[in-house]
């Protein structure tokens, strides 16, 4: 079963990106943090399928940041980033194989997106679903 890191400091966004994914199939690692995800992306103790992240987060790392730190570990690890207000910073900002999707949106078009980028099917772009 594959795993995806949440990177995400609202408990209440964390619980329903978390529930969506496990209904879709998908085991989650939390990380509340950009520090913290990046830690444990660069301790390599785990392989990520996948990272989904918000953009602000705790801390001193943006969830730009924290896909491009995700990338330096592996070059192809998918990314959904997740924002109500820096969506429109992804064009720049935002790794390639990569889904924007803005807050808020439902359960399911995560789970979309990530099986979407797992399986191949996208490239950069924006989640209209």
């Amino acid at each position: 079963m594959p795993t995806i890191l949440v990177i995400e400091d609202d408990d209440a966004i964390q619980g329903i990106v978390e529930d969506a994914l496990r209904e879709g199939g998908f085991e989650t690692a939390i990380a509340k943090s950009g520090e913290e995800a990046v830690t444990l992306l660069k301790g390599r103790l785990f392989a990520y399928h996948a990272l989904v992240t918000d953009i602000n987060l705790l801390g001193r790392f943006t969830g730009w940041e924290v896909a491009r730190a995700a990338r330096e570990v592996d070059p192809n690890v998918p990314v959904v980033y997740m924002s109500g207000v820096a969506a429109d910073e992804w064009p720049t900002q935002g790794v390639p194989n990569s889904i924007m999707l803005r807050k808020p949106f439902a359960p399911a078009q995560l789970t979309t997106a990530v099986s979407h980028l797992l399986n191949g099917l996208s490239t950069i772009g924006s989640s209209k679903a």
